[in-house]
């Protein structure tokens, strides 16, 4: 068993495309969370220890959020964030959060569009299992498909 969770998809938008819908808060509501989830940014600085903090609701009623941290931005390559860290990459209050996650986020050129992965990463099996029962593969793969299909609306 490993603790890390994986996608991968190739989305068919180009990769500069798919790196806006990630880093301009204009464009987050449109894919963020499987339909009919509603997206509210909070807060987006992507930068190293910038603000990482996305709401949702659905039928008016809010799901838990917290703010996260930015670990790593390289433009149009690879964006780390965490939950783990708040802004500033001030600890947070993990009672605060059903488990903690570290997600890495790969964007390459593709003759189709952007090779898109994602690799999350765990603490622990029992953070990685909670994960997945939340919906990781089936959340994260329909979150995909919205961003390849709004980011192809943008164009290059």
């Amino acid at each position: 068993m490993t603790t890390d969770l994986h996608l991968h998809r190739i989305l068919k938008a180009p990769r500069s495309a798919v790196w806006r819908c990630w880093t301009e808060a204009e464009h987050i509501p449109h894919w963020f969370a499987p339909k009919p989830v509603v997206t509210r940014v909070v807060g987006l600085d992507p930068r190293p220890g910038g603000v990482f903090h996305i709401a949702m609701s659905m039928n008016g009623q809010d799901f838990p959020s917290s703010a996260g941290c930015f670990l790593e931005v390289v433009p149009q390559e690879r964006l780390t964030w965490t939950s783990a860290l708040g802004p500033d990459f001030r600890p947070v209050d993990a009672a605060d959060a059903p488990f903690l996650f570290t997600a890495t986020l790969t964007f390459a050129d593709h003759p189709e569009g952007t090779e898109y992965r994602v690799v999350a990463r765990h603490k622990d099996q029992a953070s990685a299992d909670a994960h997945e029962a939340m919906g990781f593969s089936q959340g994260w793969g329909t979150v995909a498909e919205q961003l390849g299909e709004y980011a192809a609306t943008l164009g290059r």
